[in-house]
């Protein structure tokens, strides 16, 4: 088509949170085909890119786990506020091993049985889901009792490695890793009630010093299609609050 033969061969590099890592190879793929441009994805935790694009990193397209984030870079011209997206609502959910004979339909409660000695979070400095973990326990008043039994991941990968390796019993994780083969595979998940932690609203922005600035909005428009957003679904992310 005139539109693939107009993108074959451009790229546009995208930063993007770890819990995208189920879903964003089905969209940059669905994307790929639409346009002809190819998205170049990096994973990480969003507070580690947040500060690469702060020092110039070669990023075009910033998909963060927050919206802080990529507000915070708006705000400071680093990103272009006119492209601020919210793409998806994140959703928090409780992960344990199929062999770990733990009920996970317990919930949170769960890290209150003495076979849980360790329960692996993200990184609340670095992680929007650490903070939303946190956040959950405190709401239920078990942040005090299991404090010194939490296990840190740099992002929510790590943490799901923590978890399904056996390093920690108990994981909270976004509901869109639990959801990978794998995870599938070795483990069980509970979702966490959604009023025990402040919503997770994600969103993407363009980088400001974009080296592909019409492949990024390119992109960022894909992400607000009808497919974009059935993938996102299907993947365990709740709509924008904006679609609700």
């Amino acid at each position: 088509t005139a539109v693939s033969a107009q993108g074959r061969g451009r790229t546009v590099a995208v930063a993007a949170a770890s819990d995208l890592q189920t879903v964003l190879p089905a969209l940059a793929a669905d994307f790929e085909k639409a346009t002809g441009i190819t998205a170049v994805v990096t994973f990480g935790s969003s507070g580690s890119f947040f500060a690469q694009i702060q020092n110039g990193a070669p990023f075009d397209v910033f998909m963060s786990a927050d919206v802080d984030y990529p507000r915070r870079l708006a705000e400071a011209g680093q990103a272009d506020k006119r492209t601020l997206y919210r793409y998806a609502t994140g959703e928090l959910v409780v992960w344990v091993r199929k062999d770990s004979g733990l009920d996970v339909l317990r919930g949170l409660a769960l890290v209150r049985d003495p076979r849980v000695r360790h329960i692996a979070i993200a990184n609340p400095m670095l992680a929007p889901y650490g903070r939303a973990a946190v956040a959950a326990l405190q709401s239920e008043h078990l942040y005090d009792a299991v404090r010194d039994r939490l296990v840190r991941g740099d992002n929510i990968s790590q943490t799901a490695q923590l978890v399904q390796s056996g390093n920690a019993e108990v994981g909270l994780l976004s509901h869109s890793t639990a959801l990978g083969p794998s995870m599938q595979a070795s483990g069980t998940l509970a979702t966490v009630p959604s009023g025990m932690y402040p919503s997770i609203v994600q969103a993407a922005v363009m980088v400001s010093a974009s080296a592909h600035r019409d492949a990024a909005q390119a992109f960022l428009q894909y992400l607000k299609s009808a497919a974009a957003r059935k993938t996102l679904a299907a993947f365990g992310f709740g709509p924008p609050p904006a679609a609700r």
